[in-house]
């Protein structure tokens, strides 16, 4: 019998560590530590979650894009071995679910339905409204009392409005949705929490729903309405993608423009390279590294192996579930040169913010330019931007899988 080079030598559960891991203290831009050292030592290992699952760690980019290409892994979040980052999560997953969490050919078939409003040609023609949009929310903030929170007053409140137009939710009930959302995607809370917030959003969509059959508009919601008369979309499925479009829509590029600020206010050298410009290939390059240095989607991507896969010098064996922290593909020295450093004007082509493969974000166009929109307006409209406060004092979300600040006081 021969040494299977898969399987590493028999631990007990207690050797194999605990994931998440814990970011060092006074560094909340950069990965954990641990996980650096890993990435270095042992690229493809076993962690241990909550529940005593040990999937499989990857953490270099190479090795996470040929996963993510391969149509072994899948992302179908039914699947008994999936890995969960929590109780509420692994509960949320017995019910119906996005087409994210699905694999081809019913993840393309879904997605397919809603891809066009975010091609690249229609995102650009909304430009002129996502900058009406960040111009006004400017002008609010610099009329408003200060210091101002950047989080609540710019940061959530501009990819809100522009999801809400696309998709024709009123912008009246952002307050729900956002708290809602912000309650599903926090890892420690109780189950029953993160399942009654899903269970909102989706029952609020699934009306939403119900008033464009009876009359439609001009928006997105309305064609996924279209679906349903046609049969091709049970209501509950057009009431799950909704939701997902609305929460994606807004919580992860708001945690982009805060987070990003607080790094660019950190990096003054940085920071005065986008104040002194409009040339929109800056600012689009200054994007691209904000969302190398900063990917926002923590916990890592959940995948698991329906055959075994051999990656490296490991194999994963079917039924054994991976994870993909999108962080650690960004800052690998293999693929990034000095890659804890904040450099606008590298080049960080590959990055894989927005994932990879059949799976990568939908809205990523969107996204693109409503964070290019943001950095090339906020900085130069008020030139003196600064905290407000000690930066020891902001809480960040170490509790959430969609990573950021809670609040962002500024001054000017």
């Amino acid at each position: 019998m021969t040494d299977n080079p898969a399987s590493p030598p028999a631990t007990a559960a207690a050797d194999v560590p605990a994931y998440p891991m814990t970011r060092a203290a006074g560094c909340p831009f950069d990965p954990p530590p641990a996980m650096q050292e890993l990435q270095a030592q042992a690229p493809i290992s076993k962690v241990r979650l909550w529940d005593g699952s040990t999937p499989w760690l990857v953490l270099r980019h190479g090795d996470q894009r040929a996963l993510l290409c391969d149509p072994r892994l899948s992302a179908d979040s039914s699947h008994p071995h999936y890995p969960a980052s929590s109780p509420g999560y692994k509960e949320s997953q017995k019910g119906k679910r996005p087409f994210i969490k699905m694999d081809d050919p019913e993840h393309s078939r879904l997605r397919r339905m809603v891809t066009a409003p975010f091609s690249v040609k229609r995102v650009e023609a909304l430009r002129p409204t996502i900058q009406k949009i960040v111009d006004g929310l400017i002008d609010d903030m610099l009329a408003g009392p200060g210091p101002a929170d950047l989080v609540d007053s710019f940061a959530l409140a501009a990819p809100s409005l522009v999801i809400c137009e696309m998709l024709g939710v009123p912008y009246a009930d952002h307050d729900f949705f956002q708290l809602n959302a912000k309650l599903f995607s926090q890892v420690t809370a109780a189950p029953e929490q993160g399942l009654n917030a899903q269970r909102r959003l989706v029952g609020y969509l699934d009306r939403l729903i119900g008033d464009k059959l009876s009359s439609p508009g001009d928006d997105l919601l309305s064609q996924v309405a279209e679906r349903v008369k046609s049969a091709e979309l049970s209501r509950e499925e057009a009431a799950q993608m909704g939701m997902m479009l609305l929460v994606a829509g807004h919580e992860t590029t708001a945690n982009m423009i805060a987070l990003g600020t607080l790094a660019l206010l950190q990096n003054q050298d940085q920071l005065a390279i986008l104040r002194e410009t409009d040339d929109p290939a800056v600012i689009a390059g200054a994007v691209e590294e904000l969302l190398r240095y900063l990917p926002i989607v923590h916990g890592g991507r959940p995948r698991v192996a329906l055959e075994d896969i051999k990656i490296g010098d490991r194999v994963i064996r079917a039924g054994e579930g991976v994870l993909l922290p999108i962080e650690m593909a960004n800052r690998d020295p293999a693929v990034f040169p000095d890659p804890d450093r904040l450099d606008i004007q590298r080049s960080p082509r590959h990055h894989m913010a927005f994932l990879f493969g059949v799976h990568q974000c939908l809205g990523q166009n969107l996204a693109r330019v409503e964070l290019q929109v943001a950095c090339g307006t906020l900085y130069r409209r008020i030139p003196t931007l600064r905290l407000a406060t000690d930066p020891a004092q902001i809480r960040f979300k170490h509790d959430a899988i969609i990573y950021g600040v809670h609040e962002l006081p500024v001054t000017w």
